[in-house]
């Protein structure tokens, strides 16, 4: 089952800050020597700032290749939560730590914010919870400041909370299992250190993921799996005939999910082919066996569109909802007299 998180019970409680150099460029780390203070008033303003970028992103957890207790940031986040008041000392960690695995070229300095934020509802109970957030970036704004009596238009650099470029959610559950960690980095850069280096976190593999994978996996093989040559509405078809897989059943099982949602061996072979081609070597391979999240599979599976393009500059867009293709509801045909060929659209009402 797919973890929800809400933040309107949520609150900041406390704040620590850094400025993480690179340290191949010799650019410094700085650490602050106090816990950044705020008024409960500024704690509901920046509140959202350090949880908004999180939502809706998938679930991870932390991990190591010999044990759980040497991935820093888990031992760090495990120190922090059982004793919230060494917010400095960890953060200080946190930074280090990521200022030691900044040693690329192409990863640019920062600030950084390591933030204690109570009452995370994940499925509707409480959590404490741990922001970390990087921006690499300055947005300017501007602030009218009376001098003595005289209006002064004043310009500043500052964070953006649109604009943080990598972030990281440790939620206080299941921490034998490697904590709920939710983590984005926007930069798309191709060294994956904040996600592999710095965190250390993989996909949770349960029901969800698998569900997300296999389905996300149908969609992109109906688009891009298929041979060109096959029709658009037939394309559409094996599209359905996997959604509705997915939501009739409970269970998936791969050998029969082949046989009855892709049937044709022609189409089995393709989806073999591809399949083999979406491996990730850091996930390892998918499991064959598990109990479908309806939720994660609708959406997946709604996310397909197949369209047709007409050489008339006419496109037609095949839905979800598109039924199997027969005369009944789709024809093509050639046209004689003017030597083009045509398609039917039969249908009851627009919607």
């Amino acid at each position: 089952m797919s973890t929800t998180l809400n933040f309107r019970r949520a609150k900041l409680a406390s704040l620590s800050l850094a400025k993480v150099g690179n340290p191949l460029r010799s650019e410094p780390l700085r650490t602050s020597k106090e816990l950044c203070r705020f008024s409960d008033e500024d704690s509901g303003v920046l509140t959202p700032s350090f949880l908004k970028p999180f939502k809706n992103l998938e679930v991870r957890s932390f991990a190591h290749h010999s044990s759980l207790e040497l991935n820093e940031v888990y031992r760090y986040a495990a120190a922090l939560f059982e004793n919230p008041d060494v917010l400095l000392e960890q953060g200080r960690k946190i930074a280090r730590h990521l200022y030691n695995t900044s040693k690329h070229p192409n990863i640019k300095s920062g600030d950084l914010c390591v933030a204690l934020v109570n009452d995370v509802l994940v499925d509707g109970d409480p959590h404490q919870a741990i922001s970390i957030i990087k921006s690499e970036s300055r947005v300017p704004f501007l602030e009218i400041a009376d001098d003595d009596g005289n209006l002064q238009l004043i310009t500043h650099q500052g964070i953006s909370p649109d604009k943080i470029d990598k972030g990281c959610l440790i939620i206080n559950s299941m921490k034998d299992d490697g904590y709920l960690v939710y983590t984005f980095d926007k930069s798309g850069a191709g060294t994956h250190f904040w996600v592999r280096d710095f965190l250390g976190v993989k996909f949770r593999r349960d029901d969800d993921y698998m569900t997300r994978r296999y389905a996300d996996m149908c969609v992109s093989f109906a688009k891009e799996g298929l041979p060109e040559e096959m029709e658009a509405e037939d394309k559409c078809r094996v599209a359905n005939q996997a959604k509705s897989y997915f939501e009739e059943r409970d269970e998936f099982d791969l050998k029969h999910f082949r046989e009855e949602a892709l049937k044709e061996p022609a189409i089995i072979e393709k989806f073999d082919e591809f399949q083999a081609n979406q491996g990730d070597e850091d996930e390892g391979q998918l499991d064959e066996t598990f109990t479908i999240d309806k939720k994660v599979a609708r959406k997946a599976g709604n996310r397909f569109r197949s369209t047709m393009k007409l050489d008339t500059g006419v496109n037609i867009s095949f839905a979800p909802a598109f039924k199997e293709a027969d005369e009944s509801s789709f024809e093509r045909g050639f046209d004689d007299e003017k030597q083009m060929k045509f398609v039917k659209i039969f249908y009851n009402d627009e919607v």
